[in-house]
């Protein structure tokens, strides 16, 4: 039956079943009274759809409260047993695969190290290994947790570079500084990894995951729009102007910061990332005469860098105060110099990254701009203060005074956890059904313009 907006009676089922099962999963445990006013929906709808959610086993009771002067309220939460979903980071160093159940508590994790010792940094990207590790990690976070591949609702992978899609091979990646070039990721995956058909893969560049993670975790939340920045190797940001939305991928460590400049592994000039990656600030402090640590990968060399430039102060490490060393007299401890090179170095890097916020401030005026990423954590705490000031120094005036800059609070984590929202948000958007189980006319709107899209 279809409705005077074109909607069905399904369609409203669906939305009136996602309602209920967003309220309980962000605002849960609630009482079948509160998820009235919660999702707009009447008393009657609600028991409607609760007894149906209960019935499949999405959703299970969780105590009582008392109410004011009647029976104590049963409380509802999702069954965090009702499915799980496995969560993929394809990083610079290593690759992280993660299995969650539905309430996004991690039951398995594995990594697989990429080389870093290769003359080309590309080799340690060879499309062969990475779906080997993937097709093994897989595997091995399952059986970990036990827990049979018909339960999985998807497979999140994020990933650097540009995500397209094609009717033949679904996801195709193009990682132009990685040296993929159009590389059809998910029909390798389904060739390779042991998982039945019907699981689906949802394969995104790791920034727009990252913000995905940070909007419904992290520090995100209560934001209406937010620009989400990661820093690894590169750089790159995710744009998101609705809270529950995917939000959309940028190549900001591509834009041009100096005519010019210096050349960035993507081949041009002069980009943001030629200066603020890791890999590139690695390069520049070598250049300089720094010594980063021989052999060490990005993340180990990064915090030696910083521990050169930010010595900690005498007795601020581990063990004792300053002084008291058996023997010593107090107050003589030695002073470790800060490495003025690295110091240098870095503090060209926070203008760069300044200026590049201030291109964000001016393009996108976002209510928050969060940073992540292995080295975004790392550099964040040192010098984000100087780089907020620099970016409200270059940035317009009125959109500068009303962001605010932080830091991400998900962790290194973050790009795992937001993959794994990626098939998380596919199933709730579906009002809790997988896509197998549904038919052309039950799926959402939005799957048919998907399917009309990949046909031409």
């Amino acid at each position: 039956m279809t409705m005077r907006n074109g909607r069905t009676v399904r369609d409203l089922r669906r939305e009136n079943r996602t309602a209920v099962l967003q309220r309980l999963y962000f605002d849960g445990p609630l009482s079948r009274f509160s998820l009235g006013p919660a999702t707009g929906l009447s008393s009657g709808s609600v028991s409607n759809v609760v007894a149906e959610l209960v019935a499949e086993g999405l959703v299970e009771e969780a105590g009582s409260v008392d109410s004011a002067g009647g029976r104590p309220r049963t409380l509802l939460r999702v069954s965090p047993d009702s499915g799980c979903m496995i969560g993929v980071d394809v990083g610079e160093t290593r690759i992280r695969i993660e299995l969650f159940d539905l309430t996004l508590t991690e039951l398995a994790r594995t990594e697989r190290p990429l080389a870093v010792d290769s003359a080309d940094p590309h080799d340690r990207y060879e499309v062969g290994v990475v779906v080997g590790h993937l097709r093994e990690g897989i595997a091995e976070v399952l059986r970990t947790a036990d827990v049979p591949a018909e339960r999985l609702l998807g497979v999140g992978v994020g990933v650097p570079g540009i995500v397209a899609r094609t009717p033949e091979d679904g996801a195709v990646v193009h990682g132009q500084t990685i040296g993929w070039d159009a590389v059809p990721l998910e029909r390798l995956l389904r060739e390779s990894v042991d998982l039945p058909a019907s699981v689906p893969y949802w394969i995104d560049n790791g920034a727009k995951t990252l913000g995905q993670a940070e909007m419904w975790f992290g520090a995100g939340r209560g934001a209406r729009s937010a620009v989400v920045v990661l820093f690894g190797s590169g750089v790159g940001a995710c744009v998101v102007d609705d809270p529950m939305g995917p939000g959309r991928a940028i190549e900001w460590g591509h834009l041009t910061v100096r005519v010019r400049g210096r050349r960035c592994r993507c081949g041009a000039q002069g980009c943001l990332e030629a200066y603020a990656g890791a890999e590139a600030l690695l390069e520049r402090w070598r250049e300089a005469g720094g010594e980063p640590p021989a052999g060490a990968d990005e993340e180990t060399a990064l915090t030696a860098m910083l521990a050169a430039a930010y010595p900690a102060e005498p007795g601020t490490g581990p063990g004792t105060e300053p002084g008291t060393e058996p023997g010593a007299d107090p107050g003589t401890a030695p002073r470790t110099e800060p490495d003025a090179t690295a110091l240098a170095v870095l503090a060209e890097t926070a203008e760069y990254l300044g200026a590049g916020f201030a291109d964000l401030i001016n393009l996108f005026q976002p209510e928050r701009i969060l940073v992540g990423g292995w080295a975004g954590l790392q550099l964040g705490t040192r010098f984000l203060e100087t780089v907020s000031g620099y970016a409200k120094q270059y940035a317009l005036s009125y959109p500068a005074a009303r962001v605010a800059i932080g830091m991400g609070t998900l962790g290194p984590d973050a790009v795992t956890v937001g993959a794994a929202i990626l098939p998380l948000a596919d199933f709730f958007a579906r009002g809790g059904r997988r896509a197998e189980t549904e038919t052309v006319e039950e799926q959402p709107a939005w799957a048919s313009t998907v399917r009309d899209r990949e046909a031409h």
